[in-house]
């Protein structure tokens, strides 16, 4: 008995260290964006000098995007920069899914990854409790700021190579995936 419980224990345990769950929480709502996160999360683990792609967008926001790589799992994780580049605080997010199952609506929820060549768009998954497996608490970007940002999808089939990222009201950008 007690060994099947010891494993009930560490199954359960197990679940607070994924960072694809409980990361994009932490990293955009503790920090405030400025970089003084202890490392967790998979925005915090790339090159941040690596730009794969670039989206530019209404009320001088911009993202850089840094990485997009496929997983052993079935999934790609794309990471970023979000950047305040204007003189005014950004305080309204219009980059969050219109779904109305979405809990949290200040994240970048509305983002897709879209298989041009298939003809097949990826939204960004969800867990449980109805959040995206991506960053959330984007709200208050103030004039000069920039936050991490991270968002899961799943992947497209192995012979994709290249898609695009978009995220509501920026233009879209081509990038190359990669293995993880």
């Amino acid at each position: 008995m007690s060994s099947a419980m010891a494993f009930s224990l560490t199954a359960c345990g197990g679940g607070s260290d994924d960072s694809s769950s409980d990361d994009g929480k932490d990293s955009s709502q503790t920090d405030g964006g400025k970089g003084d996160d202890a490392g967790d999360g998979p925005a915090n683990e790339v090159d941040t000098s690596k730009v794969i792609g670039e989206l530019k967008g209404s009320n001088d926001m911009s993202v850089k995007l840094h990485s997009a790589v496929r997983d052993e799992g079935g999934f790609v994780t794309v990471t970023g920069t979000l950047t305040n580049d204007g003189s005014k605080t950004f305080s309204y997010n219009v980059w969050s899914s219109a779904e109305t199952s979405v809990r949290s609506k200040s994240s970048i929820s509305g983002a897709t990854l879209v298989d041009t060549k298939n003809k097949k768009r990826y939204m960004i998954l969800r867990d449980t409790d109805g959040e995206c497996l991506c960053t959330t608490g984007l709200t208050g970007i103030k004039a000069k700021e920039s936050r991490a940002i991270h968002a899961q999808f799943p992947a497209p089939s192995k012979d994709v190579k290249e898609v695009q990222f978009q995220l509501p009201s920026m233009t879209p950008a081509t990038i190359k995936l990669s293995e993880g």
